[in-house]
């Protein structure tokens, strides 16, 4: 039976000469940075930090320390968790090899402007000594001051401050006179104007202040030009964006860049966005998954917009109902039972019948005949014969002269054990009445134990001789 809509991602880890097989937790994102988190085969877990989509480093952590860059962007960030197919467009390589931590930050001069590296040195509290960040810091700050580049000095003793604010060197070099003039010009009112020398520090303070329209907009222009997949993210993150029909389709076009269409219709449905609806080309999608026999993966797309879709739909719902499991049909029992009271009046109450027959079976081996029977209230109207029924059997359970009916109703669902104890207390009432022995026996041929079925047969035998004699 289909569970999940989507496919965990699957990645291969190089850790010095050996090979680790690993799947994707989740994945968090913080403007340029994301962490991806994976768990091993052996139960390992795996934190990896990305910078503008590349791999800065990543190892194994037995915990996530509280304040740290990873636990921020998983707590405060946006978070992707798995299974799920935007996963795989998060990570640029499935298969990493763990850089060396004793050459990392000389490699990372190669690769990115100084500040780049002083902010890179923030994300990597987890595997590195905070004072030995610092010093990473501190040294690049020294650099421009010496050089006399007191602008991006000042924008590198920001990220040392933000990154330890108790630091008593940072506060104070933040207030030295010298940058009295920078600090004026940072103000959140001046985004524009920071952006043009200092977009780095613009992209973080957008981020974090997300949820304020303003800065959300700007986050998005920037995000425009450099990443399109967290744009798209963004706008998946912005539950008032995601009804307007104009966004909707601008990044669908912008989705198909990452995922396949089906896909996406997947994402769409799981964030509440009603893409049968919106998107034409949805009833195409659901058709093609019935056709390869997908029923319980088009239902758990479809299922969260029952009595909102397209009379074109009819067909599509018909076929899911008749050709789910009924165990998944259990499992998300109130939405199915919108999807019947939508089904056209041509659906055959023989084969209606049928499978509220089999969820009835799998019902009654979780539940109590009245809960049973209260599930199904909804459904009454349908009129059906398995219906009624479960009626009857609640009638029954309070009249106790009439327990070899309510076994036998018990036996039409399967339920033996329940069957067996009506039966046996018809038995002690009537102790010389073969009926509920023989019924007993059978009970037991069908739940397979032979030599208990065999043994009431030949009580059945002998109650059945002592009667005839009589």
């Amino acid at each position: 039976m289909e569970t999940e809509i989507f496919m965990p991602t699957e990645i291969s880890i190089k850790d010095k000469n050996k090979a680790i097989k690993a799947k994707v937790v989740q994945s968090a994102i913080w403007a340029r940075s994301k962490v991806v988190e994976v768990l091993t085969e052996d139960n390992d877990r795996y934190y990896f930090i990305y910078y503008k989509n590349s791999l800065i480093y990543g190892n194994k952590l037995d915990k996530v320390e509280k304040g740290t860059f990873i636990d921020k962007v998983f707590t405060e960030g946006m978070t992707i968790g798995a299974p799920h197919p935007l996963l795989t467009a998060l990570i640029p390589n499935l298969s990493i090899s763990i850089p060396n931590k004793n050459k990392l930050f000389s490699q990372l001069e190669t690769q990115y402007s100084p500040q780049e590296i002083a902010y890179i040195a923030t994300t990597l509290d987890s595997f590195f000594e905070k004072d030995q960040l610092v010093k990473v810091i501190d040294t690049i700050y020294f650099h421009f001051r010496r050089n006399g580049s007191f602008m991006k000095s000042f924008q590198v003793v920001q990220i040392l401050h933000d990154f330890s604010p108790a630091l008593k060197s940072a506060h104070e070099r933040l207030n030295l006179h010298d940058f009295n003039k920078y600090r004026d010009f940072y103000q959140p009112s001046n985004l524009l104007s920071i952006l043009d020398t200092d977009p780095l520090f613009v992209e973080n303070h957008c981020f974090k202040d997300r949820f304020n329209p303003e800065k959300r907009t700007l986050l998005k222009d920037l995000l425009h030009e450099q990443d399109r997949l967290v744009e798209l993210l963004l706008w998946l993150e912005d539950a008032k964006e995601l009804r307007e029909i104009d966004t909707i389709k601008k990044y669908t076009a912008v989705a198909q860049r990452f995922v396949t269409m089906e896909e996406w219709v997947q994402i769409l449905a799981q964030v509440k966005v009603n893409p049968f609806r919106e998107l034409p080309e949805s009833k195409g999608i659901m058709e093609k998954m019935l056709q390869n026999g997908h029923y319980e993966k088009a239902a758990l797309t479809l299922l969260n917009f029952i009595g909102d879709l397209p009379a074109s739909y009819d067909d599509i719902q018909v076929e899911i109902w008749r050709n789910s499991d009924s165990r998944f049909v259990i499992a998300h029992l109130e939405e199915f039972i919108s999807l019947l009271k939508q089904l056209p009046e041509g659906e055959a109450p023989k084969e209606l019948d049928q499978k509220i027959f089999q969820m009835v079976v799998v019902l009654l081996e979780r539940h109590g005949l009245k809960a049973v029977y209260e599930k199904l209230l909804p459904i009454q109207a349908f009129n059906l014969d398995v219906i009624r029924k479960i009626g009857n059997m609640v009638e029954l359970l309070e009249d106790p002269d009439r327990m070899m009916e309510l076994g036998d109703y018990y036996a039409d669902f399967k339920q033996y054990d329940q069957a067996i104890d009506c039966f046996f207390w018809e038995m002690e009432l009537q102790p010389q009445n073969p009926s509920p022995v023989w019924k007993i026996s059978k009970m037991y041929q069908y739940k397979g134990m032979i030599s208990e079925a065999a043994s009431y047969q030949k009580v059945y035998e002998q109650l059945k001789d002592h009667q005839e004699i009589s």
